[in-house]
């Protein structure tokens, strides 16, 4: 037996210009962070860290990791540093996983010389609900293009597909077989009109 879920997101183009969570001991860095901590919310995580000081800061790279015990690190961005600084500073980073429900992420500080270091790592494991959910798009209006997330509690076949207003098919976004965890896609809208467009996802247990 087949279990089929089809569920619905509304959302609009318009034409323009222009959470789990945990945390980090502070570690021997050549600036002074004071803390690191990230939280995890409609298929995003958020990291947040403080320097105490800074001397020499270029800026740092967030690197993830997709388990706890494999140090297999990607660079997934990079957030400008101030320099020189005497007083605190708050840093922010959104970084959305295509996949899984494990990961460690860690921060490469580095000077404006080349010379660089790393934190700590913290550990995140999302849970995945027992239900599928598909949260809404960001950013919503857009153009061109937008981020969808959503999540399976099992292994599935999914099918994302986008239709206009008016019920016409637009484009099949995904189409495959996925196991249990967190997911995210791009869709870009060059070449549609302003307007309402449905996305649905039609889940498939295997």
């Amino acid at each position: 037996m087949k279990l089929i879920i089809i569920f619905f997101f509304l959302f609009s183009i318009h034409l323009f210009s222009g959470i789990g969570a945990g945390t980090s001991a502070p570690s021997a860095l050549p600036v002074e962070l004071t803390s690191f901590t990230l939280n995890f919310s409609g298929g995003s995580v958020l990291l947040r860290w403080t320097t105490e000081t800074e001397v020499n800061n270029y800026g740092f790279e967030i690197e993830r990791g997709l388990n706890f015990f494999i140090s297999d690190w990607e660079k997934v961005g990079f957030v400008q540093g101030y320099g020189n600084s005497n007083s605190p500073k708050e840093y922010s980073f959104i970084d959305i996983p295509n996949k899984g429900t494990k990961f460690q992420y860690r921060l490469k500080q580095i000077d404006n010389d080349g010379k660089y270091a790393y934190s700590s790592a913290i550990n995140i494991e999302i849970k995945v609900l027992n239900e599928y959910i598909l949260n809404q798009n960001y950013p919503n209006p857009f153009n061109p293009s937008t981020v969808i997330t959503y999540s399976i509690p099992v292994s599935s076949k999914v099918i994302l597909t986008v239709y206009d207003a008016l019920g016409k098919f637009i484009t099949t976004l995904v189409n495959e077989n996925q196991e249990a965890g967190n997911y995210s896609v791009n869709f870009n809208s060059t070449g549609l009109s302003n307007g309402m467009y449905f996305i649905r996802c039609n889940p498939i247990i295997l």
